[in-house]
């Protein structure tokens, strides 16, 4: 390098640090306290990770990122051969099981943790740094970031996406796409739509045609009336996983401590199950897998034991499957007036003394919550389960119930008064709350804008300060109806799942939403790198 270059280069490389120094820290989630300071750290080949064999998944993690990001190659090792320029890993048992502790400080990155998942949220952290925060020199092979202390930890237990795949099937790699972005936004639970009337989207063995038939549809509601279209696309939808895809696919999640939680619906939207092996119905009629959306034609017939083996058998597949220790049955708008117009349903419900059909919905819940129960995984349903009434299609009287749901399901909120959540906290029911207005992914931008999905605080204003633990968290949900493309999806979702996770993880005191947007473009930036169609600025706070 001739003279004159090298003053410019050390002209540039003087001012990318000033420039580094005084900029705006991009963490999304906000860490609950942080302070950077105007020293910096570099780090470069001679940078060594100090591991040993139980943070050695998390130092190859990093190793990994700083090779495939950056070109620098930093050697792991379990002995301490240099006293700076290291990053290191270290157990605190008081930090909190998701918390971590990462100060960048004298020439040593140190993250503290109680756990794996502690050390992979201060590694993410540390990635956002490296990416966002930090001076990367391509010729010195050398990455520069401020001096940092960081204590940190999840506001809520429970930091979910639910993708919908009943209706338009999505495949492995967007799948595993949506994992990746989750892990870099800390979020812990992946809810798996995999059954509904438009489509059913797992192998179960025992029941081939499940896939053989009710993973295909001849054609497709669609067009810009959307529920009231008489539009069809004319073509075939079809797809599912395979038990050995959905094995895969665990094993990648668990590699970014995610939990999979499967949804597997019963009663109600169970249509393209029905389609399959029209015995399971409550009309004993045979249809097909429907091309309308909405609410499907026919119910599950729960008072039929062959119905009942028959779900215990397909929840004994998806438990073989799945380690979650929550198993998620669904339960929502189901159409009581199948089961009213049946005579062996009828007969049932006299012979149980069930009085109506919400009632029956109950006493059926709580089976299968006892069969869940004994596999030693718990069962989590829509708020429905507990005999809600939400919908203007079902008559007052029916919705009335006596029965109480097992006390060891999940409640997960969508819809209805503030007066049902508390009834449920009330008694004793932890809840995930996923009301509809606020978390409803599928919801236009004009509905439902950027800052009013930021804005979801899920624990409800006028929620009595004692029942405020047994929210444990939040979903939000990304429904399929009309998503037919993987751009329609990535639209839909981006950015407002970067606002969920800060909900989830950030103090509801230290949310700034104009700070947090303004946060935004660093992360598009990873965004379009990676392939993903997110919703530009202009288009999510549509009015």
């Amino acid at each position: 390098m001739n003279p004159k270059n090298s003053s410019i280069f050390i002209l540039l490389l003087f001012l990318n640090i000033l420039n580094l120094i005084s900029q705006n820290d991009v963490i999304i989630p906000k860490p609950n306290e942080i302070s950077f300071r105007k020293e910096t750290f570099q780090i470069d080949q001679k940078t060594i990770i100090l591991s040993n064999e139980k943070t050695y998944k998390s130092a190859y993690l990093l190793k990994e990122y700083f090779k495939n990001s950056f070109d620098i190659s930093l050697k792991i090792s379990e002995k301490t051969i240099q006293k700076t320029n290291v990053i290191q890993f270290q157990f605190d048992d008081k930090i909190a099981d998701e918390g971590y502790k990462l100060t960048i400080v004298n020439g040593i990155i140190n993250i503290e943790a109680s756990s794996e998942k502690g050390w992979f949220y201060g590694i993410q952290t540390l990635i956002q740094i490296c990416d966002y925060n930090a001076f990367y020199s391509k010729e010195l092979k050398s990455l520069k970031l401020k001096e940092a202390t960081i204590n940190d930890a999840p506001r809520f237990k429970w930091r979910a996406f639910m993708l919908d795949e009943a209706r338009y099937f999505k495949g492995k790699e967007q799948v595993k796409l949506l994992l990746d972005e989750m892990a870099h936004l800390k979020m812990n639970v992946f809810h798996w739509h995999l059954t509904d009337d438009q489509g059913w989207r797992i192998e179960i063995k025992k029941y081939p045609r499940l896939t053989q038939i009710g993973a295909t549809r001849k054609s497709t509601q669609i067009g810009p009336l959307e529920w009231d279209s008489p539009i069809q696309s004319g073509e075939v939808h079809e797809g599912f996983y395979s038990q050995e895809d959905i094995k895969e696919i665990i094993e990648y999640a668990n590699e970014r401590h995610i939990t999979i939680v499967p949804e597997i619906e019963m009663p109600g939207h169970s249509s393209a199950a029905i389609a399959a092996y029209s015995w399971l119905g409550t009309s004993k009629n045979d249809i097909e897998v429907p091309i309308k959306f909405g609410v499907g034609t026919d119910v599950y017939d729960v008072a039929d034991p062959k119905v009942y083996q028959f779900l215990t058998d397909v929840l004994e597949e998806v438990m073989a499957l799945f380690p979650s220790k929550v198993i998620h049955i669904g339960g929502d708008e189901v159409k009581y007036n199948h089961w009213k117009s049946s005579k062996s349903v009828n007969e049932y419900m006299k012979k149980n003394n069930l009085k109506t059909p919400a009632d029956l919905q109950v006493h059926f819940t709580n089976n299968i919550s006892n069969f869940i129960q004994s596999k030693n995984r718990r069962m989590m349903g829509w708020n429905e389960i507990m005999g809600h009434n939400l919908h203007d299609y079902q008559q007052k009287n029916d919705t009335k119930t006596s029965q109480m749901l097992a006390k060891e399901t999940i409640v997960h909120f969508w819809k209805g008064d503030i007066e049902l959540a508390t009834a449920a906290a009330s008694n004793g029911y932890e809840i995930v709350n996923s009301f509809h207005n606020f978390s409803y992914l599928d919801y236009h931008y004009k509905n439902l804008p950027l800052s009013k999905a930021y804005s979801f605080d899920p624990i409800p204003e006028d929620l009595d300060a004692k029942y405020h633990d047994k929210i444990i968290g939040l979903g939000c949900q990304m429904w399929g109806e009309w998503i037919p493309t993987r751009g329609n999806m990535h639209f839909q979702v981006f950015p407002r799942i970067a606002a969920y996770a800060e909900i989830g993880w950030t103090k509801k005191e230290l949310k700034d939403f104009d700070s947090f947007k303004s946060n935004l473009s660093s992360l598009e930036k990873r965004w379009t790198e990676k392939g993903i169609y997110f919703a530009p600025n202009a288009e999510v706070e549509k009015n």
